[in-house]
């Protein structure tokens, strides 16, 4: 990636990494803070990655139309990066995403495209839609889900990062896994420098990822209302082999696990950052780890507030 960044996307990435101290009692949890980056999200990394990336290769110029299918995330992330570098952006969302974050978006002035909740295989699907827009319109579709510029972005940050803040003393490292990036790219990283650390996908109960790291066949489609990771389909940028085991967590689970981070740690955090502290703290609890067991905080809890999940908190 360039290293000439400036404004504000020089402040994406070497985000804290905080141990639980009441949650996490008695174990060694720590947590990546993603949701401290300027757009809020883990997903800034790898909008500034890949539009560098592009920009170096030649095939993004100055006015270009960027296009990207988003649960969110990596919309804001490249709404940052858009602005800052005078790109349109288009952003194609299934409905079942927050209004939260379809209000952000078009308040950046990216344009929000409303898809139904179809499967990978519908024309329908946000990824399909994104895919044929960016074909008819002469967009630049940035791909998260199989561009190579996400793994690398997480091998080459995030995971170098962890290592640097935790001494190179590693255990354990959990995430979800919506395109995959993270958990490949520092899975990749860690493994390099600690051939013993554990790589552990934490994963929404309904999804199908848990039983393709287990078996190497994908389990039932199911529903389940954390944003953002799981999938009923393997992305190509989640990479089994750098996995050694899965949790799966449930929506009550997480949940109720934001509201304990949010009041008892004072981290403001969305729904997928439960999912994975529920698994970060089963690893933890199991023992038999050299080093403490790392998760990260994928998002902020601003984009989930007229969520009924978060509005019940207050009854």
């Amino acid at each position: 990636m360039k290293s000439d960044r400036q404004g504000i996307l020089k402040h994406i990435g070497r985000t804290p990494l905080v141990p639980l101290e009441r949650i996490a009692r008695g174990l060694s949890v720590l947590v990546k803070c993603e949701h401290m980056n300027p757009g809020g999200s883990i997903k800034d990394r790898i909008a500034l990655a890949i539009v560098e990336d592009a920009e170096a290769r030649g095939v993004l110029r100055s006015g270009m139309t960027l296009i990207e299918a988003t649960a969110g995330n990596t919309g804001v992330g490249l709404a940052l990066v858009a602005a800052t570098r005078g790109y349109g952006l288009v952003c194609v969302m299934p409905e079942k995403m927050s209004i939260d974050k379809r209000l952000a978006l078009a308040a950046l002035g990216a344009r929000v495209i409303i898809t139904p909740n179809a499967p990978p295989s519908s024309p329908d699907n946000f990824r399909s839609v994104a895919r044929r827009m960016a074909e008819e319109n002469g967009w630049f579709l940035t791909d998260q889900f199989n561009n190579p510029a996400n793994v690398r972005a997480h091998e080459e940050t995030t995971g170098a990062e962890i290592l640097e803040q935790t001494g190179g003393r590693v255990g354990a490292f959990v995430a979800g896994a919506g395109t995959g990036g993270t958990i490949t790219g520092v899975g990749r990283r860690l493994k390099a420098a600690l051939p013993g650390v554990r790589v552990v996908l934490a994963d929404p109960l309904g999804s199908g990822l848990a039983d393709w790291v287990e078996t190497g066949r994908l389990g039932a489609d199911g529903s389940y209302a954390v944003e953002g990771i799981g999938a009923s389909e393997v992305p190509n940028n989640l990479h089994r082999d750098v996995i050694d085991a899965a949790e799966r967590v449930s929506d009550e689970e997480s949940f109720a696990m934001v509201r304990r981070l949010v009041r008892e740690e004072g981290l403001l955090v969305g729904g997928s950052a439960g999912t994975n502290v529920v698994a970060a703290l089963r690893i933890a609890a199991r023992g038999g780890l050299d080093g403490p067991v790392v998760t990260v905080l994928p998002d902020s809890w601003d984009r989930y507030r007229a969520k009924p999940w978060m509005q019940g908190w207050a009854s």
